[in-house]
């Protein structure tokens, strides 16, 4: 499918009430919009696949804690996916059709990947996104949380406080609250970014906007993504959806410290499109 065909299935996967959010075709469409060729029907069997397996594995484990262990096992030990920390910031660690085929990922793709052969093999598994990092935590379970960056390792309340500081420095305080769940959209929007954040520290502007695009289906009325979006479109040229977006921006926002450049470049593309 072609770009616009991938954000419009985003946009219509993405206005469903939170809970009725597909996670897997969400996140298969965001591929889509990298790779036209993709087979979703392909990827999701292959997710399939590997819950059956999962399921075998898990048997008849005597308790949760056993459920989740194996799981772990056969996803990180058996099958091998791992953490990306040879090539952290490749973008290829951001899509989920790249992580399935090359077993390699970050925090949050690797948990994806938990969740979704988790949920399909009946151990309901949500993600945690605790600030620098990404884990995944049992539904029904208090306190049973896994990093699957580190091989699906179980982790305490004070191991996930010491991994906070190893990941955001040694004076990160400890908040409790580190551990709620994430909703879909807030999972989905937290993918983008990482892919956001990547193109742009490449200068790679297209597929920056392309991360911005399905940021704003997710959130049409966030003033910085339209922020980003309207400077994005400038740099390539595109001035008068660059006007729009920046246009919105100020008015979504009361005065701060980048209005008055953005005023000054809304300005110029008003002289310049006049």
């Amino acid at each position: 499918m072609d770009y616009d065909e991938s954000r419009r299935r985003f946009v219509a996967a993405t206005t469903l009430p939170d809970p009725d959010i597909d996670l897997a075709q969400a996140a298969l469409l965001i591929s889509a919009a990298e790779y036209p060729d993709l087979d979703i029907d392909g990827q999701l069997a292959a997710l399939d696949s590997l819950a059956n397996a999962a399921m075998r594995r898990v048997g008849e484990a005597p308790d949760i804690f056993s459920r989740v262990n194996r799981l772990s096992e056969y996803l990180f030990d058996e099958v091998s996916f791992s953490g990306n920390q040879d090539d952290y910031y490749d973008p290829r660690n951001s899509y989920l059709s790249d992580v399935l085929s090359r077993r390699l990922g970050i925090p949050i793709t690797l948990s994806l990947v938990c969740i979704l052969v988790g949920e399909r093999a009946g151990i309901p598994l949500q993600g945690v996104g605790m600030p620098g990092h990404f884990l995944v935590s049992h539904r029904t379970e208090p306190g049973l949380v896994i990093d699957p960056f580190h091989r699906g390792i179980m982790l305490s309340e004070a191991e996930c406080s010491e991994r906070l500081r190893q990941v955001v420095g040694e004076n990160a305080e400890w908040d409790p609250g580190y551990l709620d769940p994430v909703n879909n959209r807030e999972f989905l929007a937290r993918m983008l970014r990482n892919l956001k954040g990547v193109y742009l520290h490449q200068r790679d502007h297209p597929r920056a906007l392309m991360a911005i695009d399905f940021l704003v289906a997710l959130a049409p009325e966030a003033p910085e993504e339209r922020r980003d979006r309207g400077l994005i479109h400038y740099q390539l040229g595109h001035f008068q959806e660059a006007l729009t977006d920046l246009r919105f921006y100020l008015g979504a926002r009361q005065a701060g410290p980048q209005h008055g450049p953005v005023q000054r470049l809304v300005d110029a593309l008003e002289q310049r499109l006049s």
